[in-house]
């Protein structure tokens, strides 16, 4: 099969198309083949490396990227099932995590598939898995947002942000979106009641504020962040705040929020980078319903894949940025 595969950290030159054997699956696995597949800051993270106490974690490889075969959400169709797998057979079209989903075969854990619905597309089943679930995650079990709740959601045009929108919005929530001026009709167009264009306006200024603020680009310092909450509101950070460079990255961002939310009366929180099976049903049944729409910006062919993650590391793609496979 053509894949995409790294054996060392580094830029995208790092990565290569080569033809390769099929994953093997076990007996709780499927086989899937995959029709697209979706790029993410964690695909980046991976290829660099990046920070480096990751590496010390295991949670991108010691000394060499893991897996070999580059990304982690798809969608497709499934090839073959492992002994144990109730419920899926060959020929169903599936989302969710995939490893090594930048190939034409990626092995997944059957549990961590679902039923793709069928009013999606597979290039816009592919980004469901991890962005759709951490917008879930951050509006309604961490942000705990209400109906008639004021939420803002920073970098609404973005992977997270576009599903975050969605989300509150169908929740019953008043949203502001924050996004250059370049997506400010697309922001509008998925629900957001007011959108502001970054570059002109600042919304860290502290003359609105807000009951839940999601951040997903951490372009502002925590302290300029909690302007712009009420009192007793909450933060939910999907980014953390500036970087600590290379050897903490984010981490050190998450431990400040974590130090100060000790000391506030505001809720300040990171998001926890899990995800489970009834998150990812959760979505999608709100994408059945018609309440929720994956938003796909470019799509890059499985053999540009490296062109894919520069545009994800650049920090400012539209939507989910896409490789379609078959």
């Amino acid at each position: 099969m053509k894949a995409i595969v790294q054996e060392r950290f580094g830029p995208p030159d790092v990565l290569q198309f080569v033809d390769t054997d099929p994953p093997a699956i076990g007996s709780d696995d499927v086989l899937v083949r995959v029709h697209a597949a979706a790029v993410n800051p964690h695909d980046w993270h991976v290829m660099r490396g990046d920070p480096y106490v990751a590496r010390l974690m295991g949670t991108v490889g010691l000394t060499r990227p893991k897996p070999r075969v580059a990304g982690v959400d798809g969608a497709g169709v499934v090839a073959a099932v492992g002994a144990n797998v109730r419920g899926l057979r060959p020929g169903d079209e599936v989302l969710g995590r995939f490893e090594g989903a930048f190939a034409e075969y990626a092995r997944a854990e059957a549990d961590k598939v679902v039923p793709k619905p069928a009013r999606l597309s597979f290039e816009q089943a592919a980004g469901v898995h991890m962005a759709g679930q951490t917008a879930l995650r951050a509006i309604r079990d961490v942000g705990r947002v209400r109906a008639g709740h004021r939420v803002l959601i920073n970098g609404a045009s973005g992977g997270v942000g576009s599903f975050a929108v969605q989300i509150a919005t169908a929740m019953g929530a008043e949203v502001t979106g924050v996004c250059s001026a370049a997506n400010v009709e697309l922001v509008r167009s998925i629900g957001a009641a007011h959108v502001i264009d970054y570059t002109s306006e600042d919304f860290t200024d502290g003359r609105v504020q807000y009951d839940v603020v999601q951040d997903n680009v951490g372009n502002h310092p925590l302290r300029r962040l909690r302007r712009a909450v009420t009192p007793t509101g909450t933060l939910v950070s999907n980014a953390g705040g500036p970087p600590e460079g290379r050897l903490l990255g984010p981490i050190g961002a998450i431990l400040r929020i974590v130090a100060v939310n000790a000391v506030v009366r505001q809720r300040l929180r990171p998001l926890p980078d899990t995800w489970t099976r009834e998150h990812l049903l959760a979505v999608t049944a709100l994408i059945d319903a018609g309440k929720l729409t994956p938003v796909v910006g470019r799509t890059y062919p499985l053999a540009d894949a490296a062109a894919g993650l520069r545009d994800v590391e650049g920090g400012h793609a539209r939507g989910k940025v896409v490789i379609t496979v078959a």
